[in-house]
């Protein structure tokens, strides 16, 4: 790795206004720091009248884990990918679960300096078949994203995105254009909940998500931590897989995960029974693919033909999944199962 952190690198998706002020296009935010502010993310700052990022050749947190773990169920389980992050998020989540990465400005001191090629070897090291891009929002350091997809691609490693979905469509157009699959949290389905949960809002991350479907050729999961009293209503669920089914298709995999007490939400842990019941309702709703997380529980972990319901991928534990699809189609009946799958 490098041996010093650089200097703010120049970053993309701004443009300048009057009085030394940048106006940050990347997200919906539209942050318009001042000189020596930062933007709402901290990672992105005014550096004498320009919008320059601290998420330029740095990272923290590197990491050899399996797919299954982003989660991404159906995108060549049981491979491991090299996972970093940098620091901060554009969104401020009440019960985020690494707010010491996202949300505390001392993240930014704990930065470590890596270049996109040493990442890549890094990855190829420790036998790994992609890279990750996780733990806090990737797209706040989408200018060195696209630097490593590309040495990424050029090295023959694929690679994946965990992301909020909280970014404008013009800069998701180029910032995935190198990202072979995502998932993407979606924290619930009201206006009010996202701004209570996030201090965010809910309409730019569904068209977020409808772009990805319609434009990229990105493979797409969902991800949805239910936390109880606040996102786990029914009429809540009801309408959240009805979009999912008929904005994003039937097959796109969803999952449920637990909340566990973090940060400053202080609300009871999910029980298994909610996670349970909202498998129900997704299932009822139409989608061939509900997952459950975050908790102990035999059901809702294994890949099942929608078709006939036979057995395509038992799930034991992180990584340990066995694949029985022949060719990608289900070994009972036939039936091609989505996904991108071991050849």
């Amino acid at each position: 790795m490098s041996s010093a952190l650089p200097a703010g690198a120049p970053a993309r998706w701004w443009r300048p206004l009057d009085e030394g002020r940048v106006l940050c296009t990347l997200c919906p935010r539209h942050c318009r720091p001042t000189p020596g502010r930062r933007g709402y993310c901290l990672l992105r700052r005014n550096q004498d009248g320009r919008l320059v990022t601290d998420g330029w050749n740095a990272g923290r947190g590197f990491a050899a884990d399996h797919v299954e773990k982003k989660p991404l169920y159906h995108f060549h389980p049981g491979c491991r990918v090299f996972s970093f992050g940098t620091a901060g998020c554009n969104l401020g989540c009440l019960h985020c679960q690494n707010w010491s990465m996202s949300q505390a400005r001392e993240a930014l001191d704990s930065l470590s300096p890596a270049t996109a090629h040493q990442i890549v070897a890094a990855a190829l090291a420790q036998g790994c078949r992609g890279l990750a891009f996780t733990y806090n929002e990737p797209v706040i350091f989408g200018e060195f994203v696209l630097e490593c997809s590309r040495a990424a691609q050029a090295a023959g490693l694929a690679t994946v995105m965990v992301s909020n979905g909280y970014v404008e469509p013009a800069a998701a157009s180029e910032i995935f254009a190198g990202i072979d699959a995502a998932n993407i949290d979606l924290k619930g389905f009201s206006e009010d909940g996202y701004r209570r949960l996030t201090r965010g809002r809910l309409a730019p991350v569904l068209e977020a998500l409808r772009h990805l479907r319609r434009t990229t050729t990105v493979w797409l999961e969902l991800t949805t931590l239910l936390v109880p009293g606040h996102n786990d209503g029914e009429s809540e669920l009801r309408d959240l897989c009805r979009w999912v089914v008929d904005e994003l298709g039937a097959h796109t995999p969803l999952h449920f995960t637990a909340y566990h007490p973090a940060h400053r939400l202080r609300v009871p842990a999910t029980p298994a029974s909610t996670l349970l019941r909202a498998r129900d309702l997704a299932m009822a709703a139409g989608l061939s693919f509900v997952y459950l997380g975050n908790l102990p529980l035999v059901e809702g972990r294994d890949t099942h033909c929608p078709a006939c319901g036979g057995l395509c991928v038992e799930r034991k534990a992180w990584g340990e999944s066995r694949v029985v699809l022949r060719s990608g189609s289900c070994p009972d009946c036939g039936a091609a199962v989505a996904g991108h799958w071991p050849d």
